[in-house]
């Protein structure tokens, strides 16, 4: 018997939610980092809840990866991830700034200060 093809799931991503549409934290972003917490897992959570949560046994992800490994809409996960966050079961963080860029001139000046180090010797 062959896999079912790629192409729509056989469930929609609503349900993995509960029918919810938003999360209770709006702040979650593609980026924001996701990590289980060590608290024991409670009884009932619902089967994409506990996707999420060995998706993120063996580190931290940010949303965006955890919902393309879990191959539901980054909304989707966006509001499954509130939701372990308001139990304390995964903790969220904010998205790692970019680094500033370097300055041109001071990189030209340091060079120009190893050459002449350099011929110095």
């Amino acid at each position: 018997m062959t896999g079912r093809p790629t192409g729509r799931p056989l469930v929609p991503a609503y349900l993995s939610t509960g029918g919810v549409a938003r999360p209770s934290r709006p702040h979650l972003e593609r980026l924001s980092v996701l990590a289980r917490s060590d608290e024991p897992l409670p009884a009932g959570l619902p089967a994409a809840e506990l996707a999420l949560l060995d998706t993120l046994e063996g580190g931290s992800l940010a949303v965006v990866e955890a919902a393309a490994l879990l191959r539901l809409p980054f909304s989707a996960v966006r509001v499954l991830a509130a939701d372990l966050v308001d139990r304390d079961l995964v903790l969220a963080r904010a998205p790692i700034p970019p680094a500033e860029r370097f300055d041109p001139d001071l990189l030209k000046r340091v060079a120009d200060g190893l050459r002449a180090l350099k011929h110095r010797t």
